[in-house]
Formats: C-alpha cells, sequence, structure tokens
C-alpha cells in the first residue's frame, strides 16, 4: 500500500519520484556503500512526507551507517545528514499522529548500545545527533534518560570531545559540517 503523503519534502534530502519502501533497501542485499546510503535518504525522505518523523530519523541512522570513502558523489549533494537532522527537528510538526518519539533519549541509548561494523564511529554519530537534539529540542520536553545516566554512571561526551572524535574517525571535513550544523 503507498504511504499518503502529508509533509512537505526535506529540503536536505533526495527528491522522491516514487515512496521507497522496505523492498527496495532489501534488493540492495548486503551492500552497504553509496547506493545504501542514498536509498537511506530516500527511504527518510518517504518517511517525513508520510508524515513519520521517528521512522525517518531511524534511516537518517541506517543512512549514517554506510560504509562510505568519503569521494562518493552522492556525499557532495548530500552530505552525512547533520543538516537534515537539525532540519526535521526544528520542523517537526505538531500534528496529532506524526510520532516523533524522544530524539535525545533515542540517540543517548543508540550512542552506548552500539555494536556492529564501524560501531565506534556510528557511536560517535549519534552521540553528534545527541547534541543537536539537545540544543533544539525544550530539554523538560525531550529530557535525556536519567536513570541511565545514574545506573550506568554515563558520563555525557562534551562537544568537543564528539567534534574531536568525528575528526579523528569521521570522513574528511566531518567534524567541521556537524560543528556548522551545530552552530545554526
Amino acid at each position: 500500500m503507498p504511504e499518503i503523503l502529508t509533509n512537505s519534502p526535506c529540503p536536505l534530502l533526495p527528491a522522491i519520484t516514487r515512496p521507497v519502501c522496505a523492498a527496495d533497501s532489501r534488493a540492495l542485499g548486503r551492500e552497504r556503500g553509496e547506493a545504501f546510503y542514498r536509498l537511506c535518504l530516500e527511504y527518510a525522505q518517504t518517511k517525513w512526507m508520510a508524515g513519520l518523523p521517528a521512522q525517518s530519523l531511524l534511516q537518517l541512522n541506517r543512512a549514517m551507517s554506510a560504509r562510505l570513502r568519503g569521494d562518493e558523489p552522492s556525499l557532495e549533494e548530500y552530505p552525512i545528514p547533520y543538516g537534515a537532522v537539525a532540519w526535521m527537528l526544528t520542523a517537526r510538526p505538531d500534528r496529532k499522529g506524526q510520532f516523533l518519539a524522544n530524539p535525545r533519549r533515542h540517540w543517548q541509548h543508540y550512542a552506548t548500545r552500539m555494536s556492529g561494523p564501524r560501531s565506534e564511529l556510528r557511536s560517535w554519530r549519534a552521540w553528534a545527533c545527541y547534541a543537536i537534539a539537545s540544543r533544539i529540542l525544550p530539554h523538560p520536553d525531550f529530557p535525556h534518560d536519567v536513570e541511565q545516566v545514574a545506573k550506568e554512571s554515563l558520563i555525557m561526551p562534551q562537544e568537543q570531545e564528539i567534534a574531536a572524535m568525528l575528526a579523528d574517525l569521521g570522513l574528511s571535513g566531518e567534524a567541521r559540517l556537524w560543528l556548522q550544523i551545530l552552530e545554526k
């Protein structure tokens, strides 16, 4: 069943000519490079336009897990989607039924429970998204998980540490891109 499009497209994601679905993702098989990255961005756009902002953010997480070298043409047009994350959090619809969840809490959990390929980089990208969400979303409505902080003696990374780790582990210019988005 095709998704009903209710939101205007995110200008920082690729335009779609048709809604992307899970079958499109499965058709890529184990490929996790540029085609996967681009498809995840298009899937995020589909979910956003369908009024599913939380699912759209999950697709941006998937895009950030792609195996990229940094010289892919798609990255020139659509860099690591920190800007799309910020745009979606800022433009979040205040419409009934458009479930956003708590992105701060989500990225806190995602960063601290990461596993699989490139998990260290993916964890720091999650912390980068957590920092964006912390700046944009009102804290009383979108708190971090204080129980996890207490139970696990979790020390939240400072923005300078996130930038340093993105510079060390991420793509060329990724830390600079993230800092630019963070400061907007």
